[in-house]
């Protein structure tokens, strides 16, 4: 294993086929959108941590998913911007595999984290009276680790089967960061059984945790539909509302990726889909929480009103 790949050191990504000045104009737009991802989502993560009443098991689950949206966007983006603004930079086979691992590893540990979240306001909406029990500080440590360490786990197979495959070229990566089915298309090897492993692994967390989410989601509709005032169906939905936009958001890209309709070259499209994930999902998570969250909008207030002169 290790000869073959010393023929490879390093690889080209190919980004985005634009003229010099949309991948100007792509570079401003995109640093600023990169920006505020970083800030969104580190207010949510400032605003957890400092106001005592968001240290909730709901707030507590949505600062891991900040922590995740931050290192999905700096696991890509960066990369892509410097190649945006200049001529393709080369990234070493080690850098590139790395990069495959923590993408693989954000995305299926985020996936898991919205099911985590989803039994949350099952257990908040359909148990009230036993909420502080079920979701005690060990549950919500444990349900915090696991999806990280399954996302591990589940990447790290991926990685053992694209490790096992020889490298002797072409170095050009068609994406703009080391996707792992565009990595595969660079080896030397047969590579039927490992796409069918890594497509198999990613069905299995996309549709794993869904499948939990609509099962929460019904026995939660089911338990609002039997509260007697207009006032407390409108609270309960109200709490799940942002959980369901970011839900929708996320597996919406992913089933369009996957199972939609295809038009012109899919590669292409995949690229602006997986570019959607990385930088836009995670700018829009903050603000869906911030806007459409109560308790975030009343935190924030006083935290800025705590920082004005008196």
């Amino acid at each position: 294993m290790g000869d073959n790949q010393t023929s490879v050191t390093e690889f080209l990504l190919v980004g985005f086929p634009l003229s010099p000045r949309m991948k100007v104009l792509l570079f401003g737009l995109f640093s600023v959108f990169y920006a505020f991802t970083l800030l969104g989502n580190g207010v949510i993560l400032g605003l957890i941590s400092l106001d005592s009443k968001l240290h909730t098991p709901m707030y507590f689950f949505l600062s891991q998913l900040a922590t995740v949206d931050i290192a999905y966007a700096c696991n890509t983006v960066p990369q892509m911007l410097v190649n945006l603004l200049s001529p393709a930079q080369p990234i070493s086979f080690a850098g590139c595999l790395t990069q495959t691992f923590l993408f693989l590893t954000f995305g299926h540990t985020e996936c898991l984290l919205l099911m985590v979240m989803s039994y949350d306001r099952y257990v908040a909406i359909c148990l009230p009276l036993q909420y502080s029990t079920i979701m005690n500080w060990r549950v919500r440590v444990t349900l915090a680790v696991a999806p990280w360490t399954l996302g591990v786990l589940l990447a790290l197979v991926d990685m053992v089967l694209l490790l096992l495959l020889p490298f002797c070229g072409p170095q050009k990566v068609n994406h703009f960061f080391c996707e792992i089915l565009a990595v595969l298309k660079l080896t030397c090897a047969d590579t039927h059984v490992t796409k069918v492993v890594v497509l198999s692994v990613a069905a299995l967390v996309l549709v794993g945790p869904l499948s939990a989410i609509v099962v929460s989601y019904a026995h939660i509709v089911w338990a609002v539909l039997r509260i007697q005032s207009a006032e407390g169906r409108q609270k309960a939905f109200s709490t799940c509302s942002s959980h369901l936009c970011v839900v929708g958001l996320f597996y919406g890209t992913a089933m369009i990726m996957y199972v939609g309709p295809q038009h012109g070259d899919p590669q292409e499209q995949k690229k602006y889909l997986l570019l959607f994930h990385s930088l836009f999902n995670p700018m829009l998570n903050p603000l869906i929480y911030s806007l459409r969250n109560r308790e975030v909008k009343a935190a924030l207030r006083r935290r800025l009103g705590k920082g004005r002169p008196s």
